[in-house]
């Protein structure tokens, strides 16, 4: 026997609810994606001075969250199939799915908000060796700095100022060397915007879990009521 009245409504809420869930689920993996590949970060991070490659922890982060993308499409798929087929074995499996996935995602958010900063520390520290191997007399540390410096003045549209004598090489076309945008602060922006970008899309997410883990429960003693009438 199908569930009647209220639950019955509350099983139509849970779908809708499950479908946002799972979209969500997808705009989250293209997102990591596009984080992953957008061309200003990736050119950056692929960087390397000799054999010292630039720190992988934004990269690390970026995996994790397309991973909770793909799951997430799973586990929404798995709450709208239960909600139609009435499914407490189903349903049951849903709730837990959400509860580790929410306690994952604390658990990311509190160690997020820990190191919020360490992700442009380590690529500013990066840049700063760059720097220094830049401003050094010896030929084969220039060679070795030059492009990565380059790369990072030409994304970023920023200088050190005491670059000026070598500012033909190593500053963004067309300036004469005294840039006013500083390197550290432009580092900090491209990532503080991405990395708040991430935060605004997992409080989001959040919310839906709650919502769907009361409606799942409610709806689970639901068909366990009618079912034995």
């Amino acid at each position: 026997m199908g569930v009647e009245g209220c639950t019955k409504c509350i099983k139509y809420m849970l779908f809708v609810f499950n479908f946002i869930f799972w979209l969500a689920g997808g705009v989250i993996l293209g997102v990591a994606l596009w984080l992953r590949h957008e061309p200003t970060t990736s050119n950056l991070l692929i960087q390397q001075i000799g054999d010292k490659q630039v720190p992988a922890t934004f990269y690390i982060g970026i995996y994790i969250i397309i991973a909770v993308g793909a799951v997430m499409m799973f586990v929404g798929f798995l709450g709208c199939y239960g909600a139609i087929q009435e499914s407490q074995c189903l349903l049951g499996t849903f709730f837990a799915c959400l509860v580790i996935l929410f306690a994952c995602e604390v658990a990311a958010g509190i160690w997020g908000f820990v190191n919020r900063e360490q992700v442009s520390k380590e690529i500013k520290q990066f840049y700063d060796e760059a720097y220094e191997q830049a401003r050094s007399s010896k030929k084969e540390e220039y060679e070795k700095a030059r492009p990565v410096i380059k790369v990072f003045h030409e994304s970023l549209q920023c200088c050190k100022a005491d670059l000026r004598n070598l500012a033909d090489s190593l500053c963004p076309s067309g300036t004469s060397g005294i840039l006013s945008e500083d390197c550290h602060r432009k580092i900090d922006e491209l990532f503080q915007s991405k990395l708040h970008l991430v935060g605004i899309a997992a409080a989001v997410v959040a919310v839906i879990m709650i919502i769907e883990m009361i409606f799942s429960m409610v709806l689970c003693c639901g068909i366990r009521i009618y079912s034995v009438y």
